[in-house]
């Protein structure tokens, strides 16, 4: 057995058993391992953003790693953008990427980089395996890595020698250690604060936005009328009937200070401290208003449904009724030309039950969380990083690791164009998944930023630089060049009606909605 094959007994035995891919030579004897051994599905992305992408959102629904194939150097820089989005969605990934043999190193050929310098940054754990007899044992630590709550990116980097070397067995990795329960000195602060009633919030983020978690936030808002909010993005939320509805702090600086204005005592759970994503002229970065007292029960780490459950108790809340319960009341589908409203609204109507929606609609889609909360139940997975390129690679992974459920991305023009080769992958694994394209023809959101630093009015080079016209892109085209179904809307009555046929089939189907 060499090294390779090693590996990938170590990882099927593990529990890892997809492998999002885009492999070279270097990776070649890995490749002839996944051939011969059964249990890996392999999934080839045409780019590695898409890869990385997908692994994001593989863990966020599966809630198990799925391991990633890349090439030297350049093809983990490619997908690096990715992997910063699933770095702060801590997302657990583990990434094999291989290295030119140990002797040829020295000689500076053309694909040589500085592997671990490159993987750092968007990574929790890194290695380089040393010889072949080491890769066995290196793969189980990677994959204990990548599933330490509550999720990690662990990189594992192959060189070619210890893939075709002679190996040892492959290991076990050992199980996940239970997240970790908060205190009840913790415990005791955060219902301290809670106390305050309509001037304090809950703030939730990660794990407590869902299941029990969420539903014991509600209790603690039916007895202490505190308000409860999710912060702008989150890896995953359940929302629609049936669900507490968190609200998302806004995007927007000053809506967002609004909306904190009048609270007092702020409780994070699974959240930090809100901030706005960019620093802008004579506007603060911490979104709190001055005087708010902020306590932490629990990290993003922690056994968040314990430590909601625990505020509950010791707050009287353990038994009553949650408040904030969404009523399943999808609005009435709009006529006419698009506006954000109308198009929220029939998203809201046509959600299929226990959908999984990709949001990377960025200005479209940023406030569809009001108009979709009393949708059929359905949950959210946001784009963490704010790096674009995100959704449609999401969608594949979020469509692998739930094949029963449809998968429904929301994604911006400009933020497709990013990673539009997913789209073939989608096609290729006749994936179920219905995209819409918000066709702005422009970086929307940078004409709005221009304004909200103070930058002034764009001249014609400034416009050329933050729209996407001269040509157009021609969405329902290239689709259908990666093997995608695919229409177009001009009106809201045709995305209603387009979206009812994509969402009743099975594969993908791409809609681009002029806008």
């Amino acid at each position: 057995m060499n090294g390779a094959e090693s590996l990938v007994r170590t990882l099927i035995g593990s529990d890892v058993n997809v492998c999002f891919a885009n492999p070279g030579t270097s990776e070649m004897h890995f490749v002839a391992a996944l051939d011969r051994v059964e249990g890996i599905r392999c999934v080839l992305g045409l780019f590695e953003g898409v890869v990385t992408g997908a692994a994001d959102a593989y863990y966020r629904i599966a809630e198990k790693p799925a391991s990633t194939l890349l090439h030297l150097g350049p093809g983990l820089g490619n997908g690096l953008a990715n992997l910063h989005n699933a770095k702060k969605a801590r997302s657990g990934i583990v990434n094999i990427v291989g290295e030119h043999a140990g002797y040829h190193i020295e000689h500076d050929a053309p694909l040589t980089a500085d592997i671990e310098g490159i993987a750092r940054p968007v990574s929790h754990w890194v290695k380089t395996s040393r010889d072949a007899r080491s890769v066995a044992a290196d793969g189980a630590a990677a994959v204990e890595a990548a599933r330490a709550a509550p999720g990690c990116v662990a990189t594992l980097i192959l060189p070619a020698d210890t893939a075709w070397g002679e190996a040892d067995a492959p290991r076990l990795a050992r199980a996940p250690a239970p997240r970790r329960r908060v205190d009840a000195a913790a415990i005791r602060a955060g219902a301290k604060a809670l106390g305050a009633g309509a001037a304090a919030a809950l703030l939730l983020g990660g794990a407590a936005l869902r299941g029990r978690a969420l539903e014991a936030a509600g209790r603690i808002s039916a007895r202490t009328g505190c308000r409860i909010f999710s912060e702008f993005n989150n890896a995953r939320m359940e929302s629609g009937a049936g669900r507490v509805y968190a609200p998302r702090l806004p995007f927007s600086v000053d809506q967002a200070l609004a909306m904190l204005a009048d609270t007092r005592e702020l409780v994070l759970v699974g959240a930090k401290t809100p901030v706005s994503f960019f620093a802008y002229p004579g506007k603060p970065s911490v979104l709190t208003a001055p005087g708010c007292t902020v306590t932490e029960v629990a990290d993003v780490g922690c056994d968040l449904a314990h430590a909601l459950e625990g505020l509950a108790d010791a707050l009287g809340a353990g038994s009553i009724a949650p408040a904030g319960v969404s009523p399943h009341a999808p609005p009435p589908l709009p006529s006419g030309t698009p506006t954000v409203e109308g198009i929220g609204a029939v998203v809201a109507a046509l959600i299929p039950n226990n959908a999984i929606i990709i949001d990377e609609g960025v200005t479209t889609g940023r406030n569809f969380g009001s108009l979709t909360r009393s949708a059929a139940p359905h949950d959210w997975l946001s784009i963490m990083g704010g790096s674009i390129g995100w959704g449609l690679p999401a969608a594949v992974g979020a469509a692998l690791a739930a094949p029963e459920r449809k998968v429904f991305a929301l994604e911006g023009d400009g933020s497709a164009m990013y990673t539009q080769q997913a789209l073939w992958t989608m096609a290729r694994e006749s994936l179920d998944v219905t995209v819409l394209i918000f066709a702005n023809r422009a970086y929307r959101i940078l004409q709005g930023e221009l304004t909200n630093v103070g930058a002034g009015t764009p001249g014609p080079r400034g416009r050329d630089m933050l729209t996407l016209d001269r040509p157009d892109p021609d969405w329902v085209s290239l689709a259908r060049g990666y093997g995608v179904e695919a229409s177009r809307a001009a009106t809201l009555d045709q995305l209603a009606a387009q979206l009812k046929h994509a969402l009743a089939a099975h594969g993908p189907h791409l809609i681009e909605l002029l806008l």
